[in-house]
């Protein structure tokens, strides 16, 4: 029974992130920091991510103790948000939050690792597990709200600890690798680097994590700016929620047929779709109706990015490659849209941040397949030979 454990993992471990994460900054300001401050907390912390999750990944793969390294991140998660809302300095608070999000970085990559081993010759079937944290993450968005309303905003951080804790039970089913699968040498980041397909496919996530950045920061402002209500606001997160339920229930089918990497494909370039509608919208309802794209975007990515991040990776270097592929699009990806769209976003407007965007992620599209078909003629030519 591997699917069962592993799609109720997903479900909690969705249901802790549903319940801190849109507080954050709510809490900030509640402690009465500046919004330089916050910026600082918001935007600066999660760059860290670029060099622990390698690290922190590289010595799982290295020393074959996933579920041990796994482990202690979700209690160190469970131990900093218990104690969070009891912190009120800036020097604390950026600190606590600047060794939570060190922690729960490998969280996603090695449950990913570890869902695609368990699965075996079913690696199709990670789309469906995965639905477990978009089901967890939008029922836990609702009842979150509703606790916090009634008994103030400290409430999510402690549902969050515990809904943490359970996801640390439940981790203690997932298999990770065999136990004789152990890293021989050194240089694992390296070695996954030499192969120009998953350089490649990096680069692809890179793009894809400045898509993510700048939808989930700068939907909102650019609703507003088309004259969106709060209620026409939510209604477009709900929408953009439940259009991912079929497409992650589905996208099995087709990773049965299709190569993930077409997937990926497929993925990035309706993203940049997507970006292009959104920079000509003329009104919020245009806007709710283009958000019925959004289970063809990131959520795609994500299962099609993982499963082709696995089909890239040697045995041994599973954990490293979803690491790899988590830092290009969440850490990188995310970094440079947040920064660049702000900026855009001042200068040009929403729907000339959008437009911008969404030309050069074609851009990206174009000049990979076009270095990926050059790498498969020489690799054919060296065949040859």
């Amino acid at each position: 029974m591997k699917k069962p454990w592993l799609f109720s993992f997903y479900f909690v471990y969705f249901v802790g992130v549903a319940s801190f994460r849109p507080y954050l900054v709510l809490h900030y300001q509640s402690l009465g920091f500046t919004g330089t401050q916050i910026g600082l907390i918001v935007g600066v912390i999660p760059l860290v991510t670029i060099f622990s999750l390698p690290l922190m990944t590289g010595l799982a793969d290295k020393t074959s103790r996933h579920r041990l390294i796994m482990s202690l991140s979700l209690l160190m998660s469970v131990l900093i948000l218990t104690i969070f809302p009891s912190l009120e300095t800036f020097l604390l608070v950026f600190g606590i939050m600047l060794v939570e999000t060190i922690f729960r970085s490998p969280v996603m990559p090695l449950s990913a690792s570890a869902t695609m081993f368990m699965l075996g010759d079913r690696k199709e079937l990670y789309s469906r597990i995965r639905l477990g944290g978009t089901l967890g993450y939008s029922i836990a968005a609702t009842g979150v709200g509703l606790l916090v309303e009634n008994h103030g905003i400290r409430i999510a951080f402690w549902t969050a600890a515990v809904a943490f804790f359970v996801a640390f039970l439940l981790s203690q089913k997932m298999v990770h690798s065999e136990d004789h699968e152990k890293l021989k040498g050194r240089g694992q980041v390296s070695t996954l680097l030499k192969n120009p397909h998953f350089l490649l496919f990096l680069v692809l996530g890179f793009s894809g994590g400045i898509a993510a950045a700048t939808l989930n920061t700068y939907l909102f402002p650019y609703m507003k700016e088309l004259g969106a209500g709060e209620s026409t606001m939510g209604l477009a997160l709900t929408i953009g929620t439940i259009v991912e339920i079929p497409v992650l229930f589905f996208v099995s089918t087709f990773l049965r047929r299709f190569k993930a990497y077409y997937i990926v494909i497929f993925a990035i370039c309706m993203i940049a779709f997507r970006f292009l509608l959104l920079a000509v919208a003329t009104s919020p309802t245009v806007v709710l109706l283009i958000q019925l794209l959004n289970g063809l975007n990131h959520p795609l990515l994500s299962v099609a990015g993982a499963t082709y991040a696995d089909e890239q990776a040697p045995s041994q270097f599973r954990a490293t490659a979803q690491g790899l592929f988590n830092v290009a699009s969440a850490g990188i990806g995310s970094a440079v849209g947040g920064f660049f769209g702000g900026l855009l976003f001042e200068h040009l407007g929403a729907k000339g941040m959008y437009l911008s965007f969404g030309i050069f992620i074609v851009f990206v599209v174009l000049i990979v397949t076009v270095v990926r078909q050059f790498v498969l003629n020489h690799e054919r030519k060296v065949v040859q030979i």
